[in-house]
């Protein structure tokens, strides 16, 4: 019985340093699902789908709202703004 009364007094013992560890794990997971669904779903949805800006220029032109003029004049603006991200690859 001795024994184990000198352990239980011991302390906390050297595991107590992998509780910091498990929280950096925790919180990098949390961080790395959010990025990956959330974060990403609102960025991607300014400058990819129906509602991008360039969708948008190109249903008014085809509705008759713009001109050819004013379409390719806007269209080229969006494209310095826009198009770079999506030709590197990068969303």
């Amino acid at each position: 019985m001795d024994t184990f009364t000198t352990l239980a007094f011991d302390g906390p013992g050297p595991w107590i340093l992998f509780l910091p560890l498990i929280w950096a794990a925790v919180v990098i997971g949390v961080v790395t699902v959010l990025r990956r669904t959330v974060w990403r779903g609102r960025r991607g949805a300014v400058t990819h789908g129906e509602r991008s800006p360039i969708a948008i220029l190109g249903r008014r032109f085809a509705a008759g709202e713009i001109d050819e003029d004013e379409y390719w004049r806007r269209l080229s603006v969006l494209d310095e703004q826009f198009g770079r991200s999506l030709k590197d690859g990068a969303p």
